[in-house]
């Protein structure tokens, strides 16, 4: 039996080569088990001892790049999360589309008074008198968690505008609801903090059934940095603008005047935006 290579993971930590996650990452991109078999038998192929998930991942992804883009770029959707940075200002946008699609009424980026001081709060969603007062945690590199003390200051930040605004008469039968997405995880005290404080906790991978990763790929809320196509420099005007999704383009193709592609690029953008979109 061949011996599997040990590599090494964003965290610092190694592990055993896994060629089932790899196929599972591979499959939730919505790559055929035709071009799953292919990766996978290059991967092997080509890992050896000490490789990084990084490397891996650059090396499946420049292979599924090859044979269809959309796919390459749902497979990349963990990384181009981080890339909505660098600071967390289009993650708070884009947070704020999820909450919009189901329905509530956003606001992004409100400094709103609390009981004893003002609050910078990233993104209120409102409802059927129901309030959501959300925390997003943004960051741009992989190994990052959302430890503990950040659901203990949310938590106190939250208390604070409850008391205010439950006492306002506009808010009067209202419900209020803490909440943190962030696009990396929570360490388990986090996690353990979160429940029993009544915060709700979303990270890419928690709660199973409704994490972040979850909610973007039953709506197809992919970021404009999925895309394989758009240079940085593009990303970035469009983002500047409040261009964070592919949906957005999608449904008004017109933003794409703010960037100046020529007639084959946009038309290939376009198609890519369409099969992430309707897939």
């Amino acid at each position: 039996m061949t011996k599997l290579p040990i590599v090494k993971k964003a965290t610092g930590e190694s592990e055993l080569f896994s060629k089932s996650k790899l196929e599972e990452s591979l499959k939730r991109s919505g790559a055929t088990r035709s071009a799953i078999n292919d990766v996978v038998e290059e991967i092997v192929g080509w890992i050896e001892d000490g490789t990084t998930t990084k490397k891996i991942y650059s090396k499946a992804f420049a292979l599924l790049q090859k044979k269809r883009s959309s796919t390459a770029a749902r497979y990349s959707l963990k990384k181009a999360l981080m890339e909505l940075g660098p600071t967390g200002y289009p993650f708070e946008h884009f947070v704020g589309q999820i909450f919009e699609h189901q329905g509530f009424s956003v606001e992004v980026g409100q400094v709103i008074q609390g009981q004893c001081v003002k609050h910078e709060v990233d993104v209120i969603a409102s409802y059927n008198n129901k309030q959501y007062i959300v925390e997003c945690k943004f960051y741009n590199s992989q190994g990052k968690f959302a430890n503990v003390k950040v659901p203990l200051y949310i938590r106190s930040r939250v208390n604070d505008i409850i008391a205010k605004r439950s006492g306002l008469p506009e808010f009067n039968k209202y419900s209020f609801h803490g909440w943190i997405v962030t696009n990396t995880r929570f360490t388990s005290d986090a996690m353990d903090f979160g429940r029993c404080s009544g915060l709700h906790l979303i990270s890419w991978d928690y709660p199973k059934g409704h994490s972040l990763k979850d909610m973007i790929e039953k709506a197809k809320f992919f970021p404009i940095t999925t895309l394989t196509q758009l240079t940085k420099k593009e990303e970035q005007v469009l983002m500047e603008k409040g261009v964070v999704l592919c949906r957005q383009i999608n449904k008004e193709p017109s933003v794409l005047d703010l960037i100046n592609l020529s007639s084959s690029k946009r038309q290939s953008l376009l198609k890519e935006i369409e099969d992430l979109c309707s897939e």
